[in-house]
């Protein structure tokens, strides 16, 4: 992708909702989709559209027996719908096989499904197309609060170590190492100084970095931009990449991408977080560390730093406070270990 990485994006997911459109779902989702073009973003478009694909594969084999394909199916056929048949939905997503492929849902992704299938039921509801929704019938699968895995600081300074030495990795990512090293340290100090998204890092073009205040400009969820600041070990960082590839012969094709790749464009969302897991396991190979982990690891510790919520939920650009609070739990540990010895249960010894 070029220098307008966001835009190249959107229509990537544009085209493929129009593909699954004409494709997977049936007529009368155009309408649905017209409806919420608006409100919503493309990555959310597409997570529905890809949802209901798997909901109409699901009604054609279950409910109406391969009798007519997905794009015969009419409003009529959605007033059959019962709320026992989308239940038999969600059990049937814990095992299925599509195109080929064995696929299994866990809760959570059973709920995102739910709700994928229950807003577009509301919307034919709303608009008069059927008469009744019984999808607001099923209850959502009750979901675990997940543990929330980030790295300890001990580990925050092992996995830069990592990168920058190479110590404990295969011969064969040795290979590779001494000419990524100092892009690979940049984006990882990155992540672990700013909590910047997967998304936001692989966006970012050279002219949106200003190392006069160590700031940068970042394009959030929903397309506002917002800036942040980095510490002078970032700043470090960044500078010895930007010198390093300003200085290196390779023909980048992109060349206003701040992050390139071995094949001289862009690096990918795929690309960075196999660069993360590569270096996560060789501190923390219990730990199953993405780049949204290295976000949480930053959203803790300054958390730590701070106590303050609100400047957290801002730098990290939750638009809930709510949605920040999770990322807290092992100062809730903190304090739970903190207590211990605080109740006597025997009197202290002359």
């Amino acid at each position: 992708m070029g220098a307008n990485y966001y835009v190249e994006r959107n229509n990537k997911n544009l085209e493929t909702i129009d593909k699954l459109l004409n494709e997977a779902l049936p007529s009368f989702c155009y309408d649905y989709f017209l409806a919420i073009d608006s409100q919503t973003s493309t990555l959310t478009r597409l997570n529905y559209a890809h949802d209901l694909k798997i909901f109409f594969y699901f009604l054609q084999e279950k409910k109406f027996r391969k009798s007519k394909t997905v794009a015969e199916f009419t409003l009529d056929d959605m007033e059959t719908v019962t709320s026992n048949d989308i239940e038999y939905f969600l059990s049937f997503l814990s095992h299925y096989n599509y195109d080929g492929k064995d696929h299994s849902c866990n809760d959570r992704a059973k709920a995102r499904k739910l709700s994928s299938v229950r807003a577009l039921f509301k919307f034919l509801f709303n608009k008069g197309y059927i008469s009744v929704d019984n999808s607001a019938k099923v209850s959502t699968p009750k979901l675990h609060e997940k543990p929330i895995i980030r790295l300890d600081n001990d580990e925050v300074f092992d996995i830069i170590g990592a990168a920058e030495s190479g110590e404990g990795l295969t011969p064969h990512q040795m290979c590779y190492h001494e000419k990524n090293r100092v892009r690979d340290s940049a984006i990882l100090m990155l992540f672990l100084g700013t909590g910047i998204r997967i998304s936001e890092l692989v966006g970012l073009n050279n002219e949106d970095l200003n190392f006069k205040d160590n700031s940068f400009i970042v394009t959030r969820k929903g397309g506002g931009k917002s800036i942040l600041y980095f510490d002078d070990d970032v700043a470090e960082a960044l500078k010895r990449y930007i010198e390093q590839k300003e200085n290196s012969p390779d023909n980048i094709k992109d060349i206003s991408a701040l992050f390139i790749s071995n094949n001289k464009r862009r690096i990918t969302v795929r690309a960075v977080e196999n660069l993360v897991q590569k270096y996560a396991k060789i501190v923390s190979p219990l730990k199953k560390i993405s780049p949204h982990k290295l976000r949480s690891t930053y959203g803790t510790q300054l958390y730590k730093a701070t106590g303050d919520i609100y400047i957290v939920a801002d730098v990290l650009g939750h638009k809930d406070v709510n949605t920040t609070r999770k990322h807290y739990a092992a100062i809730s540990d903190d304090n739970r270990r903190g207590v211990v010895g605080k109740v006597k249960l025997k009197p202290d010894e002359d």
